[in-house]
């Protein structure tokens, strides 16, 4: 099946479980004081379903959107929060065949994460996705061990998107976004390798949205801190070319040359088809940002990757 890995929607949360997390519903979308959180069609998975058929696809990973992720809540709230949005979003997909819901992870509390994960894995949940950098805790932290583990074991993907970044100085120019997404994925990214996660869990699936943001660019800059032992950096026998290999990433890059490039860090076999539909800054051609490698890449990455990264069957 051609998978889009990288869509989103928000689901219809109860007003109670908004308000908790100081969220409301107006005119039908859900608001953050007086601004509407994403376009209309983020709460329309009929659009979802048709606009698949338009781009040539047959079904979509589905996430929730960054303004959702309020990392800024306490453990409890937060857990209960993950629930009312996990249960919402499995409510919204479920009349439709060709959305594939992936749960939401709190990683900026892990036990609520791990807790999370467990009832997600028990309800047969596909996948999961979480958010990269923004306020998580640093994905190296030994409090994650235990969602690693569980991961793993259960033969589950993890797809990262970044979340809102602190950095205040990006409020001008859209650079929260333009600048701060890549960069986030790139510092959740940075603890998976210097951590030694993906060394540990050889196993883990973890998907990269937007091509992977930063990280095939310093990629190279990374591992020269690695072999002159920069302080800080512990791991100083790590390849962390060997070990981004074990990384996947969708074509999200709106430049053929950063898709080559990632392709370089995380192999063929890891490129996915991802569109960030509906929000503007993804394609309504997704399938397009693979087309210049040809008509095998394009299949490879939208039927064949993106089932080994469900775990349905395995390339390579």
């Amino acid at each position: 099946m051609r998978t889009d890995v990288h869509t989103h929607l928000v689901p219809p949360v109860p007003a109670d479980a908004l308000s908790a997390v100081g969220l409301a519903r107006r005119d039908g979308r859900v608001a953050a004081g007086d601004t509407p959180v994403g376009p209309p069609d983020l709460y329309r998975p009929d659009r979802l379903v048709t606009w698949l058929d338009e781009a040539g696809l047959d079904r979509a990973l589905v996430s929730v959107p960054p303004p959702l992720y309020r990392q800024q809540e306490d453990p409890s709230v937060a857990g209960a929060w993950a629930r009312a949005l996990n249960e919402a979003l499995h409510a919204a997909t479920a009349p439709h065949g060709a959305l594939v819901p992936l749960g939401h992870l709190p990683l900026e509390h892990p036990e609520a994460a791990v807790a999370e994960a467990r009832w997600l894995l028990a309800a047969g949940w596909a996948g999961f996705a979480g958010c990269a950098g923004g306020r998580s805790v640093s994905l190296a932290s030994p409090r994650l061990e235990p969602l690693w583990e569980l991961l793993t074991t259960a033969d589950r993907p993890l797809l990262l998107h970044p979340g809102a970044t602190p950095d205040d100085r990006l409020q001008e120019f859209y650079l929260g976004n333009l600048l701060g997404n890549p960069v986030e994925t790139g510092v959740a990214t940075a603890q998976l390798l210097f951590g030694g996660v993906l060394d540990r869990h050889p196993t883990l699936r973890v998907a990269l949205v937007h091509c992977g943001g930063v990280v095939p660019t310093l990629l190279g800059r990374w591992q020269r801190g690695v072999l002159t032992a920069r302080p800080g950096v512990d791991r100083t026998d790590a390849d962390l070319r060997v070990e981004a290999r074990r990384l996947w990433v969708d074509a999200l890059a709106h430049d053929p040359a950063v898709v080559d490039l990632a392709v370089d860090v995380v192999g063929e076999e890891h490129l996915l088809v991802g569109s960030d539909w509906p929000f503007p800054m993804g394609t309504r051609d997704p399938l397009g940002l693979v087309a210049h490698r040809g008509a095998s890449a394009v299949h490879r990455a939208a039927v064949e990757n993106a089932a080994a990264f469900l775990g349905e069957r395995r390339t390579g």
